[in-house]
């Protein structure tokens, strides 16, 4: 199993809580979406445990990296967000179960079984979102919002402008150029009528991509 945590007193926690489990193994660990990345190819784990909110590279765009490469590894979201928009986006970004971090220890061991079963799971304060976000679903229609226009590339580009790193930093983590970059953040000033940085950081604080 690989940890992906990005506060180190949280995955040492978690981590003392698995290792009472005779069937469960830490074999890494991951501060951010990268190096989960790197250590997945390293390692090549069962399952990863995966936070949301990180810096460099999000656990959503980093569940999305890993299903496409390794399909077999189940991935369970961990995390503190319990919109109905996170988890949407974490379950078709292909993660197996969602955990909210207010569970209990009982519930995450069950989540981290059931998935390593091949079944999907979701926290019970989660499901409790989906079911709300289907019966609201049924009155009316969703209102596409400008959010909602950004493609997940556009994402990236924002959490790391929020994040405070330049053109060339941003191409550096994401194995792109800096005129695509630069595209990148012309295209996402458009679309949510921004029109500086630091607009774009107060958003990307205000959708939980950075930090407060």
């Amino acid at each position: 199993m690989l940890l992906v945590e990005d506060q180190v007193l949280l995955r040492e926690g978690i981590k003392t809580l698995l290792s009472f489990e005779a069937d469960l193994e830490v074999v890494g660990e991951a501060g951010n979406g990268l190096e989960a990345i790197r250590q997945v190819n390293k390692l090549l784990p069962d399952v990863v445990i995966m936070d949301l909110s990180m810096p460099l590279l999000g656990g959503i765009e980093a569940t999305k990296e890993i299903r496409s490469r390794w399909k077999d590894i189940k991935i369970v979201a961990l995390t503190v967000n319990e919109s109905e928009e996170y988890i949407s986006a974490a379950l078709k970004a292909g993660a197996n179960g969602y955990v909210l971090k207010d569970s209990t220890k009982d519930e995450l061991l069950r989540a981290i079984r059931e998935v390593l079963a091949g079944k999907r799971v979701l926290s019970p304060g989660a499901s409790d979102k989906i079911i709300e976000g289907y019966l609201e679903g049924q009155k009316d229609k969703p209102v596409l919002t400008p959010w909602d226009t950004l493609t997940l590339r556009e994402r990236e580009v924002l959490k790391l402008i929020g994040e405070g790193y330049r053109n060339k930093a941003i191409a550096d983590f994401l194995c792109i150029s800096p005129n695509t970059v630069e595209k990148h953040r012309s295209n996402i000033m458009v679309k949510l009528n921004l029109h500086s940085s630091s607009a774009l950081t107060a958003y990307a604080i205000e959708k939980g991509l950075v930090g407060r």
